[in-house]
């Protein structure tokens, strides 16, 4: 998946967060959806202007942001 098809970012919108290209729906805001239990049919039917598509980009951009180490600063370690 080549999610930089579907993934922008624009410091002109919403403060450069990413989102859908086209759209004003930041990657974030679909994760948060997500986080808060509804599921990609209730995300696409909610949000008519995202595709199945768009949805599996944000998975992979979140993806490649773990892999990559750009979503946290500090090693995960036991806590004693």
């Amino acid at each position: 998946m080549e999610w930089q098809k579907y993934i922008v970012a624009d410091n002109a919108i919403l403060l450069g967060k990413p989102t859908v290209k086209g759209t004003r729906i930041s990657v974030e805001h679909i994760v948060g959806l997500l986080a808060n239990g509804w599921t990609e049919h209730q995300i696409l039917e909610n949000y008519p202007r995202l595709s199945p598509e768009s949805l599996q980009a944000v998975f992979a951009y979140i993806h490649e942001c773990l892999k990559d180490g750009l979503l946290y600063s500090n090693p995960i370690s036991e806590q004693s």
